[in-house]
Order: structure tokens, then C-alpha cells, then sequence
């Protein structure tokens, strides 16, 4: 589980996704099985959280890393790039963004 604190070292990782109703369970399954299967097995990965608005045309991915450098080997691998292949099938385009964390309240 994801643990947000301002004195976070490691890499935090927001990626939106923009979807149709009729897609969004389809991507949360391809995310979820992304995670199950092959990311959390990742150097470096700590954790990660999937939220979908209530419209289902949205999905944001928050993802924390011990680095930036194991979020970027862990999209380089073969498997993840196969994924990602299928997962951009699943939404009209995706977003990752580095992010620090400036406050917590």
C-alpha cells in the first residue's frame, strides 16, 4: 500500500489514463494483472494504488519506486513493453509523471 509522507526518497510515479465506460474495466483488469504478474516483482517497486472516477472514463495509477532508474528499467523490459502494447489498446492514450511529494496534510 502506497504510504505518502513529504520526506519520501524514492520515486513517485502518477500516470493517467483516459478511457470509455465501456473500456475501463477491461484496462483496471490488464493493470491489475500488470501488477500482479510482472511490476511488483520489479527492483526497486514499493507500491502501487489504481483509482477509477465514477464516470469510468478515467483511471490514475500511483506508483512508488526506490528510484527513477527502476521505473525506467521496469518499462524497458520485454514483458512490459508487451503489455503496454495492450494496455494503449485498452485507453485512448496514457500519461506518466514523475512527481515529488511537496506536502501531506
Amino acid at each position: 500500500m502506497p504510504r505518502i509522507v513529504k520526506d519520501f526518497q524514492g520515486q513517485t510515479v502518477i500516470t493517467t489514463f483516459e478511457t470509455t465506460p465501456a473500456m475501463a474495466f477491461d484496462l483496471v483488469e490488464a493493470l491489475e494483472a500488470a501488477y500482479r504478474e510482472c511490476i511488483r516483482n520489479q527492483p526497486g517497486f514499493l507500491a502501487a494504488g489504481l483509482h477509477m472516477n465514477d464516470a469510468r472514463t478515467r483511471i490514475c495509477n500511483y506508483s512508488q519506486w526506490q528510484r527513477r532508474e527502476d521505473y525506467q528499467a521496469m518499462l524497458r523490459t520485454p514483458e512490459m513493453r508487451e503489455r503496454n502494447r495492450r494496455i494503449n489498446e485498452l485507453c485512448r492514450g496514457f500519461e506518466p509523471v514523475m512527481y515529488e511529494v511537496v506536502g501531506v496534510f
